[in-house]
C-alpha cells in the first residue's frame, strides 16, 4: 500500500475491522506510522501494516507459570507497524524514540550482549519459529506503540506478538495459529531475552477478546471465550499506572515462581497445578522447613486463584457482577497478603501499587472493585469503576500519580493481525 491510499475509505473500513469506533483516530496515526517509515527507510514505499494489542489481566494473578488458570482480555492499546519485506534475511526494526535493532536471521544464537533488548526478542522468536518448521524472511518495519512501557499491560508481549505477526503474514501466509505464537514469544522472553514469564501475557495478546485460559496442558492450553460487554453493566475498566518501573524486578518476579515451584518439588512434582491442595495442607509443618513459610503462602494463593478464575468467568457469562467484583476483590487481596506483589523488599519504603489500592479501596468501597494488575510490585492497578464515579476516580488518581497515570480502556476482539 502506498501512503496516499491510507485516507481512502477502503483502508478505514480495514481499520473498522480492528477499531471500531476509533478507525478514524487510527486512520491519523497510520498515517503518520507511514510517514515514520518513509523517514527511517525510503519513500514511496508498498507498505503493509500490522497490530498486536497489550492485555488487561482480569483473575488469576501469577497463576499461568505454574500450568494455573487465568482470565485475561485483550485491550484497545497496542503496538502497530509498518513493514516492508527485504530479500536479504535481515530484520531491521525502527521504533519510535529507540535506537534501530538489526537481526542476521541466519544467526540464531545466543548473544549474552543482548540479554533484555528487543534484539533477544527478534532473535529468540526467529529461532523458535525456524525450529517449528516455519519460514523466516528479512524486513524493515517502522514500530509505534500506544502501550506503555512498564505499564502492566504487557508492551513486550504486546511487541513479541506483533513480530510473530509480521514473519506469520509475509512468509507463511497467515498460517500460524494465535497459541503457537503465544508459545514462541514466550520461549524468546524466557530463552534469549531471560525473563521468566508465564504464557497468560502472550496468548491474551495474540488470541484477543476476554480469554479464560487453562494451562494445565503448556503445549495445548485450552482457550474459551468469554461474552462480556463492561459497558453494558455500567462499569468503566480503569488501569492506573503507578509509576513504578519494572527494570529492575526481575528477581521478585523469579522469586514468585521457584518458591511455588519449591513447594511443588516437595512432592518431586514441577510445578503446583500437579500436587493437590489438600497434600500441601496436610504436609505444611514439613514443607515450611523445606521451602520457607512464603512458600506455602503462594502456593496457597495459587490453589484459590485457580478458583477465583472460574467463579470469575462464570459471574460473567450470567450477569452476576456483584459477584464478579466480590472475587476480584478478593483475588486483590490474596495478591497482597499471600503472593505478596504489591511492594518489594528491597525497597519497603515505595509503595506506590499499595498506595494505589488505599485509594482506590476509599472511593470504590462498596461500589467497585479493584486488584493489583499484572506481575506487581510496581506499575499499575486495576479497577472496575461504575460510570457514574469515574471523573471522581481518574481525578483522584492524577491528582496523586500525574496526568497520564490513569487510563480508560476497551476490550479488543482481535488479537495480532493484519490490517
Amino acid at each position: 500500500m502506498k501512503i496516499n491510499e491510507i485516507k481512502t475509505p477502503e483502508f478505514l473500513r480495514r481499520l473498522t475491522v480492528v477499531y471500531g469506533e476509533e478507525a478514524a483516530l487510527q486512520q491519523e496515526r497510520f498515517l503518520k506510522l507511514a510517514e515514520a517509515y518513509e523517514k527511517d527507510f525510503k519513500a514511496d514505499a508498498d507498505l503493509r501494516f500490522f497490530s498486536a494489542p497489550g492485555r488487561t489481566e482480569v483473575g488469576g494473578n501469577h497463576t499461568d507459570h505454574n500450568n494455573g488458570k487465568v482470565l485475561a482480555a485483550a485491550v484497545n492499546l497496542d503496538a502497530v507497524a509498518a513493514v516492508e519485506a527485504r530479500n536479504d534475511g535481515i530484520i531491521c526494526v525502527k521504533s519510535e524514540g529507540y535506537d534501530e535493532h538489526k537481526v542476521d536471521t541466519s544467526n540464531f544464537s545466543i548473544v549474552d550482549e543482548e540479554e533484555g533488548t528487543s534484539l533477544a526478542l527478534i532473535r529468540g522468536i526467529c529461532a523458535k519459529l525456524k525450529e517449528n518448521g516455519w519460514v523466516i524472511g528479512g524486513f524493515n518495519a517502522s514500530v509505534t506503540s500506544s502501550v506503555l512501557s512498564g505499564s502492566g499491560l504487557s508492551s513486550s508481549a504486546a511487541y513479541e506478538v506483533l513480530i510473530c505477526a509480521v514473519i506469520n503474514h509475509l512468509y507463511n501466509d497467515g498460517k500460524i495459529g494465535a497459541v503457537e505464537i503465544a508459545q514462541v514469544s514466550q520461549y524468546a522472553e524466557n530463552v534469549y531475552f531471560k525473563k521468566p514469564c508465564g504464557l497468560m501475557d502472550q496468548t491474551a495478546c495474540s488470541v484477543g477478546g476476554f480469554v479464560k485460559i487453562d494451562f494445565e496442558n503448556t503445549n495445548a492450553p485450552v482457550i474459551e471465550k468469554v461474552d462480556f460487554d463492561i459497558a453494558k453493566h455500567g462499569y468503566n475498566l480503569c488501569i492506573v499506572d503507578t509509576g513504578g518501573n519494572h527494570a529492575d524486578l526481575t528477581d521478585d518476579y523469579a522469586a514468585i515462581r521457584v518458591e511455588m515451584n519449591s513447594v511443588a518439588e516437595f512432592f518431586g512434582k514441577k510445578v503446583l497445578r500437579q500436587v493437590d491442595e489438600k497434600d500441601v495442607f496436610e504436609n505444611i509443618g514439613e514443607i515450611r522447613t523445606k521451602t520457607g513459610d512464603r512458600a506455602i503462602e503462594r502456593a496457597i494463593h495459587f490453589y484459590n486463584e485457580n478458583k477465583r478464575v472460574e467463579r470469575l468467568a462464570a459471574a460473567l457469562a450470567t450477569g452476576c457482577f456483584d459477584e464478579f467484583k466480590a472475587a476480584i476483590i478478593e483475588s486483590g487481596n490474596s495478591s497482597f497478603m499471600y503472593n505478596q506483589n504489591c511492594f518489594t523488599l528491597s525497597a519497603p519504603e515505595s509503595q506506590p501499587v499499595a498506595l494505589a489500592l488505599c485509594i482506590a479501596e476509599e472511593l470504590l468501597k462498596g461500589k467497585g472493585a479493584y486488584r493489583v494488575h499484572g506481575g506487581g510490585f510496581a506499575g499499575t492497578i486495576q479497577a472496575f469503576v461504575p460510570v457514574e464515579e469515574t471523573d471522581a476516580f481518574v481525578g483522584a488518581m492524577k491528582k496523586v500519580f500525574g496526568e497520564n497515570s490513569c487510563y480508560i480502556l476497551k476490550v479488543r476482539s482481535h488479537g495480532g493481525c493484519e490490517i
